[in-house]
């Protein structure tokens, strides 16, 4: 499946990037990609920012020598720019050769050299940072009136995201190849600023010899069902919701989600709360047989348990779907039922907790929120969905999408029910459940985008039908750009 998702979607962790540049150095010098690295940050300040007085500040390793080479061309185009060195780069070294290039005027690595410029280029530490940045880089770079960083700012955690002791808000960050999870994962992300990938030469060869376990969520990194000419309701699938009698909005927003998302038919297991629900849309199939006897249909494979539902309406749905071999969105209700005792979800396909739910059934996601929720999908042997700023799709093969198509606006009361009746839509198309998950987070979040400033969940259906109709646009461009960097890496 891996192979046919766009390479322009892969994000390697700073490791497995150390791993790339290692074996592309058989085949390209280390010397040729610093250069191109340095050019194209230069090229980017030159593109989005006037002439000014700039100061690079530059680190013992790599980056500082891509530091040396932003220096060196935009002192090729007129701009005054001067150097200050944390420390010289090791003897022999690539950076080494780079300094040697530049013959620009190098000045005192201090926090008054940083304040008498208009713009620090921060290439002291890279994406593979492994200790706290305090002191005088933090201070200098802290003082800075403009930063832009080389590859990450000095101080996120390439991995995770996380702040590691002090970081400068970057008005614009570029970085090479491939983004790293830092440069997407909150709350890094809101330390980046204009963030660019650039394009310096990687062989592809390269990139295929390291398999990526990590991507952007983006059409492409799954494609959507189209119905044809023959398709019926059935086929496009049908979407049943476990439904209780002291919420009955929450199973009435997952079923106008499922039903916007293109469900052939969403039926609402009502029992004897059916009345409640009578008066809904008039689309809706409303049941109040008994479970064990809507169980029995089979062509009612993919159930909701959750929205809306107590702790007793779980303990009567969730065990019986799980024996009925059931494909199952486990949400709200049902994760809270279990709260400590996660083991008791097994049998559910995709779970979708928000960060407390998540913390009350796995424990907190501490730093390192990718792993926790890779450990989460390992441990549950099922899609786990945590949603966030940054929502984070983790299958149990270790698989794990980054998802930041989104709009705050999305943090309402409802919408996480839409977006379970979006993801069991795509289960009952018949998208596998790491793709369904992926795809459905990715469409939620469209359409809370086109839904403007302050939407309520009930208008998020409005817009999942347009939501669906890019998504489609978007697939067909992501053939037509299968390898390399798509149009527009700008972030």
């Amino acid at each position: 499946m891996t192979g046919s998702i766009p390479s322009s979607l892969s994000v390697y962790t700073p490791a497995e990037m150390g791993l790339i540049d290692r074996q592309a150095s058989a085949l390209v010098p280390v010397e040729a990609l610093m250069d191109a690295a340095g050019r194209a940050v230069a090229r980017a300040v030159r593109r989005y920012f006037k002439p000014c007085r700039v100061l690079v500040a530059c680190g013992p390793g790599n980056n500082g020598g891509d530091g040396f080479v932003v220096a060196r061309y935009l002192t090729d185009a007129g701009w005054p720019v001067s150097v200050a060195e944390m420390v010289a780069p090791s003897p022999d070294s690539p950076a080494e050769k780079a300094a040697a290039l530049f013959r620009g005027p190098r000045v005192p690595f201090t926090v008054e050299e940083a304040k008498r410029t208009d713009l620090v280029i921060d290439a002291v530490f890279g994406a593979g940072l492994s200790r706290d940045v305090t002191g005088l880089p933090a201070e200098i770079l802290a003082a800075a009136r403009q930063v832009i960083a080389v590859d990450i700012p000095s101080g996120i955690d390439g991995e995770t995201g996380q702040v590691r002791g002090s970081a400068p808000h970057a008005a614009m960050t570029v970085t090479f190849v491939r983004f790293k999870p830092g440069h997407l994962l909150y709350p890094a992300r809101g330390y980046m600023g204009r963030l660019v990938l650039a394009d310096i030469g990687m062989p592809d060869a390269v990139l295929e010899e390291v398999p990526a376990r990590t991507w952007q969520n983006e059409p492409g990194l799954w494609h959507l069902p189209v119905p044809g000419p023959e398709s019926h309701k059935y086929t496009r699938g049908v979407v049943s919701i476990c439904a209780g009698a002291s919420m009955p909005g929450a199973a009435r927003l997952c079923a106008g989600g499922a039903r916007a998302a293109g469900a052939g038919l969403v039926r609402v297991a009502a029992g004897e709360a059916a009345p409640a629900y009578r008066f809904g849309a008039p689309g809706l199939v409303v049941d109040d047989a008994p479970l064990p006897e809507l169980l029995g249909d089979n062509r009612r494979a993919v159930w909701v348990c959750g929205p809306g539902l107590t702790e007793s309406d779980v303990a009567a749905t969730l065990p019986a779907l799980i024996a009925a071999k059931k494909t199952i969105l486990a949400d709200a209700g049902a994760l809270s039922a279990y709260a400590g005792k996660p083991e008791q979800l097994r049998g559910a396909s995709v779970m979708t907790p928000h960060s407390g739910e998540f913390t009350k059934l796995f424990g907190p996601p501490g730093n390192n929120p990718p792993q926790a929720v890779r450990d989460a999908a390992r441990f549950m042997e099922s899609v786990v969905v945590l949603k966030g700023a940054s929502t984070l799709i983790a299958a149990p093969d270790g698989r794990l999408a980054i998802n930041n198509h989104a709009s705050p606006a999305l943090g309402t009361a409802g919408s996480g029910d839409t977006l379970s009746g979006v993801i069991a839509a795509l289960l009952a198309a018949g998208m596998s459940a790491w793709e369904a998950a992926c795809a459905g987070v990715w469409l939620h979040g469209e359409a809370g985008i086109r839904a403007g400033s302050w939407p309520i969940a009930e208008d998020l259906d409005l817009y999942l039908g347009a939501a669906r109709e890019k998504a489609t646009q978007m697939q067909s461009e992501c053939k037509r750009y299968a390898k390399g960097i798509l149009p527009g890496a700008t972030l």
